[in-house]
């Protein structure tokens, strides 16, 4: 039998059972199921590769009918008593999961956090401007922080900065909501805001 453990190839003795030569090459995984000659219990509970059950038998007993149909056995539930074993192409199986795997990371979306800077000063013209692209950020899914930087005596007029973040709230209420409200970090005040559900 040949294994490939990741991207390295790593030969092993093909194993004669029954009179028969039982070798194959197998994409495994770190988080392995046992198969063929690592199953070892005295007794399993066999299922075989159409779903049928073929009740309790020894690993030998299942390894030989495992053969004969050229598949293997592979436990499947090793936490059960007795322990569960499927009949099944395992090769073939890896090759699925691997292939399912890959697509679920494909459709997966990593959502980004975009940063929008304002100031306490800021005229319509940049606000609208900033509201645009958090608007243009949210609708891609993605999450906004909206800082304000405080300078000098700008310190003493928090509350302002709370006003604002409020204008910028409502000027995205249509596709965004506040995630964690407005928050003093030192000389800067942040805001979070996620993207709404797609209706």
């Amino acid at each position: 039998m040949c294994i490939v453990r990741g991207t390295n190839f790593v030969p092993r003795f093909v194993v004669k059972e029954f009179g028969r030569y039982h070798g194959r090459c197998f994409n495994i995984s770190n988080k392995e199921l046992q198969i063929n000659e690592e199953i070892r219990d005295k007794e399993i509970r066999v299922i075989d590769a159409d779903g049928s059950q073929l009740g309790i038998l020894s690993s030998k007993d299942a390894m030989k009918i495992a053969i004969e149909k050229n598949l293997d056995l592979v436990k499947i539930a090793p936490q059960a008593s007795p322990p569960v074993c499927r009949i099944m192409d395992y090769g073939k199986y890896r090759f699925e999961q691997a292939k399912r795997e890959k697509e679920a990371k494909k459709n997966q979306k990593t959502i980004e956090i975009k940063e929008v800077r304002l100031s306490l000063n800021i005229d319509t013209n940049d606000f609208n401007t900033k509201v645009n692209h958090a608007v243009k950020f949210l609708k891609s899914g993605n999450k906004v922080k909206v800082s304000i930087r405080f300078r000098g005596r700008e310190m003493a007029h928090s509350q302002m900065g709370v006003t604002l973040m409020q204008k910028f709230t409502d000027a995205v209420a249509e596709v965004g909501t506040v995630e964690k409200q407005p928050k003093m970090e030192g000389r800067s005040m942040t805001m979070f805001i996620s993207a709404k559900p797609v209706k």
